[in-house]
């Protein structure tokens, strides 16, 4: 294969569809407030990411060459990333050669017209449908419904989310965000022939799940089910499905018809390469050592399994995020959901509060590059800074894709449209950062202010620096939400006291250590703390601050 270099394309290629679910109502910050009022989900959520994490961090333990295994995850994805064309070209001729058709979706709306398109020759009134990222993401079930055909989730978090008319927060777990009370009552609510004696115990929730889907699986008068995949292996046109309750199988077996809607990325070359990633998957995602059901099929086959099989490739932005170099690993995430487990941000707001598809810390960095970044006003512009940048995400992303790196990134591309925007040098923030670029390059005027904060923050009340006044600029926007220490004794005059000391003292005299609390300079007089009263001295003689 010749190697194609991508993020150069002839025509420039589109962002994603405006139907897909992809960017919220409002920005971030609104919508976390929100949430960070709701004491149920922070206790939900809280819960739930702790277990998760404990789990993962005790499954990747079990693995002595898990970083080897992680660097081989991320190269493979980049060998994707470079001969993507190439692999998708021949993905299709696998696909074919299996009995299997393949169809092309630019961006959602192609992609939900093929699916129902294909559901109303066959007659089908219900579907059965996989847990699945990218029909959520290109809103397939209101595509559907709208061409008066009815999807069933099987997985059963996305069942529980579907019967209470609400939508995912997590990509692992849709459900996350609901406690066994709250499911309870959905159930109630949406069952009609339920015992209303039922009670919250998670056997008998799964249970009341588990009759009424059966039903569905054995009533399709159209037999048609619907699946994404978590890999696609271009060698020879293989799907794979990791899951972990066993309903997916039976979706991906029993209907007559059977069509696969899969993001160009989750391309893997060489079926050999899926032992990279189903080792790093289930181990990132539920903390076990490998999926309790992993389904892999291949185009059609007399007498076994679906009759018929579509796969839908779908773009929908993911060429425009292949156009940045800078951002297009994030192309690379496998779904396991392991940043969103760790991020302090996420934990406290929950999914809603992103507005995509993807929460979390993945979906901060691939919602607006999929759907652009249009203007202050989107929602999405606000996702790159819903981040302490704390790293937390790269330290356990099984394909070592650099979030923080990325978001700093989206964040310089934000505050670069919008100064060009606005004119140079117009709003606060540059009006601030010129003035601090001006001052941090004379010396003298940076002594000034340095030695000027001391006397100023006298005359604030209390040990901190609490709300300060929104007519100041910048400023607010910290204090707003986190109280500042006040600045102690600066390094400089710490520095001349210490020296007029030693001038005073002689050579021989004791010297002090350094600036200590509230500013005073401590006393190296006396025994070290741990009682070793000698003290190390430095080649000229004097001690070590």
């Amino acid at each position: 294969m010749s190697t194609v270099q991508l993020g150069m394309p002839g025509v420039r290629p589109q962002h994603a569809s405006p139907v897909s679910t992809l960017r919220g109502e409002r920005g971030f910050p609104e919508a976390a407030r929100e949430a960070l009022g709701d004491a149920t989900l922070r206790a939900n959520m809280r819960h739930a990411t702790s277990t998760i994490q404990a789990k993962r961090a005790g499954a990747v333990r079990e693995v002595r060459d898990w970083q080897k295994l992680r660097s081989a995850g991320s190269a493979l994805k980049w060998q994707v990333t470079d001969h993507l064309p190439e692999l998708l070209e021949q993905l299709e001729e696998s696909v074919a050669a299996a009995g299997g058709v393949v169809h092309w979706a630019r961006d959602a709306e192609e992609a939900s017209e093929i699916v129902t398109r294909l559901a109303l020759e066959r007659d089908a009134r219900e579907v059965l449908k996989v847990k699945s990222m990218a029909t959520q993401e290109i809103g397939l079930n209101e595509a559907l419904a709208h061409a008066g055909i009815r999807a069933i989730e099987s997985d059963l978090a996305e069942l529980i989310v579907q019967l209470a008319d609400d939508t995912p927060s997590h990509i692992l777990v849709p459900a996350i965000h609901r406690n066994r009370a709250e499911i309870r009552e959905i159930f109630l609510a949406a069952m009609p022939d339920l015992d209303p004696s039922i009670t919250d115990d998670p056997a008998e929730l799964a249970e009341a799940a588990r009759r009424f889907l059966r039903e569905k699986f054995l009533d399709m008068p159209g037999s048609v089910a619907i699946c994404g995949a978590n890999f696609a292996v271009a060698e020879t046109g293989t799907l794979v499905v990791v899951e972990s309750e066993g309903n997916g199988r039976m979706c991906l077996t029993l209907p007559r018809t059977l069509i696969s809607v899969v993001g160009i990325e989750k391309i893997v070359p060489t079926f050999q390469d899926l032992e990279v990633f189903l080792q790093l998957l289930p181990r990132s995602s539920t903390g076990e050592r490998m999926n309790p059901y992993t389904t892999l099929f291949t185009g059609v086959h007399e007498g076994d399994g679906p009759e018929e099989f579509h796969l839908v490739l779908l773009d929908n932005g993911r060429s425009s995020v292949l156009e940045d170099p800078e951002g297009r690993s994030a192309l690379h995430c496998i779904r396991c959901s392991a940043c969103l487990n760790v991020c302090p941000v996420y934990a406290r707001t929950g999914g809603h509060a992103y507005g995509s598809t993807y929460p979390g810390p993945i979906g901060a960095i691939l919602s607006p590059q999929m759907t652009g970044m249009s203007g202050t006003d989107d929602p999405n512009s606000t996702l790159p800074y819903a981040s302490s940048l704390c790293g937390a995400c790269y330290d356990v992303c099984p394909v070592k894709i650099d979030i923080p790196e990325i978001l700093v990134h989206l964040r310089a591309k934000d505050v670069d449209r919008r100064r060009e925007a606005r004119g140079e040098f117009h709003g606060s923030w540059d009006l601030a950062l010129k003035g601090a670029s001006r001052l941090m390059s004379s010396p003298r005027a940076y002594d000034l202010a340095v030695r000027s904060a001391k006397p100023l923050s006298s005359l604030l009340p209390g040990a901190n620096i609490g709300r300060l006044p929104g007519a100041l600029p910048i400023i607010p926007g910290w204090t707003d939400h986190r109280d500042l220490p006040s600045p102690p004794q600066s390094f400089r005059s710490w520095w001349d006291e210490r020296e007029k000391e030693r001038v005073a003292r002689g050579p021989e005299g004791p010297a002090s250590d350094g600036p200590g609390e509230n500013g005073r300079a401590r006393s190296a007089d006396g025994p070290a703390p741990d009682g070793d009263a000698s003290a190390a001295g430095t080649p000229d003689g004097e001690e070590r601050p």
